[in-house]
């Protein structure tokens, strides 16, 4: 008993002290979260930015067959895709078959090409038919074949072309202006209940020959031609032809004479009517959207210039 009253008593104490440093490592975590949210607003930019076309492209690079990407093949990476790569067919030994190749492709290719060319044909029998109808009445109408000499009829690669053109004494216009004659306005109403035969929609352009015309207030052979092709326009709906099938009011003045060889050819004096074919009127369209297009970007830029603060 004594012998355990001589133990010592061991006191043990802890000292509490201030944390210790913790050192960056939530700096790094941080450069981690911010270069990781500037790749993500980088890759929505460039979403927003690209092309569809590019987009199909790279989606159709992360199609690539495994099979393509390890094995290869005479296939591999020949894909008519924009980027190289992928393919339809995972059962093939060599890998991926070229769209070009597939009988399927192929077959498709074939049907729409030969369904375009049986639309060109018909529309080329019904513009050909109206010519002979134009022609049949220039014969039986004593008023049109007294001016048959001056109706012109052919085929340009913009459609069937019906010309209007001047005689020596016998002009379609009155001298230096935008009336038209009598006998040319009848001509013209004639036409125009014929124009409506065909769904094909219609330009006109004016021509001048090269005899200088200006005015004091600056009026030259463009706008002449101009008045011209519009003053022609009114007389053809006037005959019965549909306002809607107007496509195209243009006047050309002395820049495309039919008569090259002498620019002062009275026949270089004439109204072109062009019954357009599908090809130019698709042309027209794309244009007309092309010029709206640019107009409302520069009309957006113009009021974002003036939105802006001065400096």
């Amino acid at each position: 008993m004594a012998d355990e009253g001589m133990r010592p008593i061991i006191v043990k104490r802890i000292k509490k002290g201030g944390h210790a440093h913790h050192g960056g490592a939530w700096k790094i975590a941080y450069a981690d979260f911010v270069t990781a949210m500037m790749a993500f607003f980088l890759l929505m930019w460039l979403l927003g930015s690209t092309t569809k076309g590019d987009l199909n492209g790279i989606s159709e690079y992360f199609k690539t067959p495994l099979k393509v990407a390890m094995q290869g093949g005479s296939g591999s990476g020949d894909s008519s895709s924009v980027i190289p790569g992928g393919g339809k067919d995972l059962t093939r030994k060599e890998g991926q078959v070229k769209l070009a190749d597939d009988p399927a492709s192929k077959q498709r290719t074939f049907n729409l090409t030969a369904a375009k060319q049986e639309l060109e044909r018909q529309e080329m029998q019904r513009l050909q038919a109206l010519k002979e109808k134009i022609e049949a009445k220039i014969e039986s109408n004593p008023l049109l074949k007294k001016y048959k000499k001056q109706l012109l009829l052919d085929f340009t690669s913009e459609g069937l072309r019906i010309q209007i053109v001047d005689e020596q004494n016998r002009p379609m216009f009155a001298l230096a202006s935008a009336n038209l004659q009598p006998y040319t306005r009848e001509i013209l109403q004639e036409i125009g209940v014929v124009l409506n035969d065909v769904p094909n929609k219609v330009g006109l352009s004016g021509h001048t020959d090269s005899t200088p015309y200006f005015s004091d207030a600056g009026y030259s052979n463009w706008e002449l031609s101009a008045d011209r092709a519009n003053a022609s326009r009114r007389a053809l709906i006037a005959g019965g032809m549909l306002d809607t099938k107007i496509l195209r009011v243009v006047g050309l003045a002395a820049a495309a004479h039919l008569d090259r060889m002498d620019p002062f050819n009275p026949i270089n004096r004439r109204i072109s009517i062009i019954v357009m074919n599908k090809r130019t009127e698709e042309g027209v369209m794309r244009e007309g959207a092309a010029k709206m297009e640019v107009g409302a970007g520069a009309a957006g830029a113009e009021a974002a210039g003036a939105a802006a603060p001065g400096k």
